[in-house]
């Protein structure tokens, strides 16, 4: 391996281009060190450091990724500092298309899954809808909050959506007219993320006044506040059958800096915690039973690490350490083998888990 290595650093050119230029098409493949950690059936934690392959294709974006969301099993839509939408193809390695129409930082994405369709949020305090199929113009505008958008969801039957922002208010929209149906406000109600329940009327709701709401949308009113936490709740996600939540927090050094996960039904407890990163949690997910073999949370930090964690235990399965990434800022599920991870500095990471040696995850590609 380091005879390789010291081959391959005698054919790399004397300029090397920006890791944000823009290239079309796949680049080349690379050698990355990858650190993590991993617990043993023994109950030891065993940290491993390898060596592998791995794909660098054309950067989507030409600065920091605020988030990425799965459009369908092939493509994902992001957006970020540079004010662009993007689709792409993460297993070719390919733009399929960029939108542009925003003014500022775009902070969210909602896609309506399996659809062409999705949404973005912006700095710029709008909300515009997207189709794939058609042009590279927005299909819907939605304007009406005062601040910056931070909290974008679409409802289960696609026909309507929920924002949130800085300026302590919800709105409920109506897609098909693009009229705002309902809105609501709570004092000091900051929204960081929104996250519709499936086959439910509720919105979960994040704030920096470190509570989570749940909130009715038949009329947009407060139906349950989870007992406050310490620390700033900065995003959160919902489990496939509507039963469970995750909500995450910021912090430094070890405060904070964990996940929550409560019970959606009746009782509405907290039920277990999350510890061991040691800056901001930005992202949670669940991630499907196809990926992991036994229910399981994954979260992605500023300490540029991404965990994997037993559902019911709170035990940490497994560490990825994306080294030079910066901050990570959002996660998401590509499809039963991937995950999709954005970051400050570079760009969006493609992660596979693996079960042929107990549960691992790794870096495959970056773009």
């Amino acid at each position: 391996m380091l005879r390789l290595r010291c081959r391959l650093k005698r054919a790399l050119p004397q300029k090397v281009p920006c890791r944000f230029c823009p290239v079309m098409g796949k680049l080349q493949s690379k050698f990355k060190h990858s650190t993590y950690k991993c617990s043993r059936p023994d109950g030891f934690i065993e940290e491993r450091i390898q060596t592998k392959a791995f794909q660098e294709y054309s950067p989507a974006h030409v600065d920091t990724v605020s988030v990425v969301a799965a459009l369908n099993s092939d493509l994902c839509v992001s957006g970020g500092k540079d004010k662009t939408v993007v689709a792409y193809n993460w297993r070719t390695g390919n733009v399929v298309k960029r939108f542009k129409g925003h003014e500022r930082e775009i902070t969210k994405i909602a896609c309506i899954y399996k659809s062409s369709q999705f949404f973005s949020a912006s700095r710029d305090k709008t909300v515009t809808m997207w189709d794939l199929q058609s042009s590279s113009q927005p299909r819907q505008r939605f304007s009406g909050h005062t601040m910056v958008v931070t909290g974008l969801t679409v409802s289960p039957d696609s026909s309507q959506l929920c924002t949130g922002s800085r300026d302590n208010t919800l709105l409920l929209w109506d897609v098909g007219t693009g009229r705002c149906a309902e809105s609501a406000s709570v004092s000091r109600n900051l929204v960081t993320h929104l996250c519709w329940v499936p086959r439910e009327p509720y919105v979960l709701q994040t704030s920096e006044d470190k509570t989570v709401r749940l909130w009715d949308s038949r009329g947009l009113q407060v139906a349950h506040t989870f007992p406050t936490q310490q620390h700033i709740q900065t995003h959160c996600a919902v489990s496939e059958d509507g039963h469970k939540c995750v909500s995450c927090s910021s912090g430094f050094g070890g405060e904070g800096c964990g996940a929550t996960l409560w019970d959606l039904r009746q009782t509405r407890n907290r039920i277990c915690e999350y510890r061991g990163h040691f800056q901001t949690v930005a992202s949670c997910i669940f991630l499907p039973r196809a990926l992991a073999s036994m229910p399981a949370i994954a979260t992605s930090s500023h300490d540029c690490k991404v965990k994997i964690w037993n559902q019911d235990t709170g035990a940490c399965l497994f560490t990825l350490s994306l080294d030079g990434s910066g901050p990570l800022t959002s996660l998401a599920v590509a499809d039963t083998i991937y995950l999709l991870c954005a970051s400050f500095s570079r760009g969006i990471h493609l992660l596979r888990v693996d079960h042929s040696q107990g549960l691992e995850l790794r870096e495959v590609a970056a773009f």
